[in-house]
């Protein structure tokens, strides 16, 4: 049986779902600043504002926290919404479960910048902490929805590019596919009343345009080549019409040589990971995260 806590969350979803598109991308922007709301405040967090490698940045610091051991962030929103401040509590929950400091990243959003601006401020993030003298090690690539997507295409840009993997790579509900070839669009859209097909067709084609390929890996990652990939830990709900990228995505990640890990979490729906500290199912979820990357995250002097 579902907690309370957790059912609002699916009531957030369902009532956005049943009021239809807002009239303005501005009005989609605060409604989606609302998910803050569900994520409760972590104690002990101390929030920064930075830059790195020119691009707008926020920590969030737990106290005691690791400050060599680093999670770099990147937010869901469907790379229209979303925000640092809408997942600081989120990422400050994941960071205060691991022990580490968490870096969230505020890449530019479209319209005003359409692919591959997200990529390269995501690639910027990671070459400034390199040169910061952050092992790579020491460094975790972590998004939901559309950010689990920019987690794993940095990655592979970072490969591309000749930079180190990070120790490890982490998403919730992550959005990897934007040729949306998934069956579980159709399997779950009666669960699903927000995440559709043809919602998800129209980020796509804002985002990449009609001359962009669908298929290109740092934007769809599923269609990239995997190998040489760091290990990969995906969270989804089972209850998701984004299932499918998560599981496609694993599939072909093992396939490729990747250590790979995926759980499923039976009856949820997108990000419920936003629950944190609220909701039992979404602590849980963070405290595996946190235990999955907690010795993955090399400390200084062993690298």
């Amino acid at each position: 049986m579902q907690s309370a806590e957790i059912n609002r969350v699916k009531s957030y979803w369902d009532s956005m779902g049943a009021a239809g598109q807002p009239a303005s991308i501005a009005e989609m922007r605060l409604n989606d600043d609302q998910w803050a709301v569900l994520t409760a405040e972590p104690d002990n967090v101390d929030y920064v504002h930075t830059t790195m490698g020119g691009v707008r940045c926020l920590w969030a610091m737990p106290k005691g926290s690791d400050h060599e051991r680093v999670l770099v962030c990147f937010h869901g929103g469907g790379y229209l919404m979303g925000s640092v401040y809408s997942h600081r509590k989120l990422y400050g929950q994941l960071a205060k479960a691991a022990g580490v400091r968490a870096l969230l990243v505020d890449y530019r959003l479209m319209p005003e910048h359409a692919f591959p601006a997200q990529s390269d401020d995501a690639i910027q993030v990671y070459r400034a902490l390199l040169l910061l003298g952050i092992h790579s090690q020491c460094i975790s690539f972590v998004g939901d929805s559309a950010g689990g997507g920019l987690a794993v295409s940095t990655a592979l840009r970072a490969r591309d590019e000749g930079l180190p993997q990070p120790a490890g790579l982490m998403t919730m509900s992550a959005w990897t596919d934007m040729s949306l070839r998934g069956s579980s669009y159709e399997t779950n859209r009666s669960k699903d009343l927000v995440f559709r097909r043809e919602m998800i067709d129209g980020l796509v084609a804002m985002l990449l345009g009609s001359e962009s390929d669908r298929h290109h890996p740092y934007a769809s990652p599923i269609d990239g080549d995997l190998k040489g990939l760091a290990p990969v830990y995906l969270q989804v709900g089972g209850d998701e019409n984004l299932l499918d990228d998560s599981v496609g995505l694993a599939e072909r990640a093992k396939a490729a040589g990747v250590e790979t890990k995926i759980d499923i979490f039976d009856g949820m729906l997108h990000s419920f990971q936003m629950a944190a500290g609220r909701a039992p199912e979404a602590d849980e979820a963070i405290a595996r995260l946190a235990a999955w990357i907690r010795p993955r995250l090399q400390p200084l002097a062993s690298v």
